[in-house]
């Protein structure tokens, strides 16, 4: 049986929703460096991150389910501000106290900045965190 990469994942729950969605379909797939990423994270770039592994067979309807899931969960979450779907969950360090921390562990030794999570609209630039209640600023 040959397998193809079919997507990369920079963590496990994400990867992990997919192909879970994925077998309950029907789908033959599994994932290729899981183990790898979740023991040390900062090999993730290094290797690919953790990759989706489908039979080449099923391959076209295993993109097309995954379409379609990530386009409902776009539907899932507009922007607040304008109700564009074009919003992208994505990772910043624009947080001050990311900067101050950065600072601090930087003249103290180590240089560590957590990132932080939020959806950004890319119509109109708004950006605002997961799971709280619509703020809108008038910006």
């Amino acid at each position: 049986m040959s397998y193809i990469n079919l997507i990369s994942f920079p963590n496990y729950l994400d990867a992990h929703l997919r192909l879970m969605h994925l077998q309950e379909q029907g789908i033959n797939c599994w994932l290729k460096d899981e183990n790898t990423v979740t023991i040390d994270p900062i090999l993730t770039n290094a290797i690919g991150g953790i990759k989706l592994m489908v039979h080449e067979a099923q391959a076209g309807r295993a993109a097309e389910l995954l379409r379609i899931m990530m386009n409902k969960e776009h539907e899932a979450t507009p922007c607040p501000q304008c109700h564009s779907l074009n919003v992208e969950y994505i990772v910043t360090h624009r947080k001050a106290g990311n900067w101050l921390s950065a600072i601090a562990t930087f003249l103290l030794g180590d240089f560590a900045m957590a990132p932080h999570k939020v959806y950004h609209c890319f119509d109109c630039g708004h950006e605002f965190s997961p799971g709280k209640s619509p703020e809108v600023s008038d910006t």
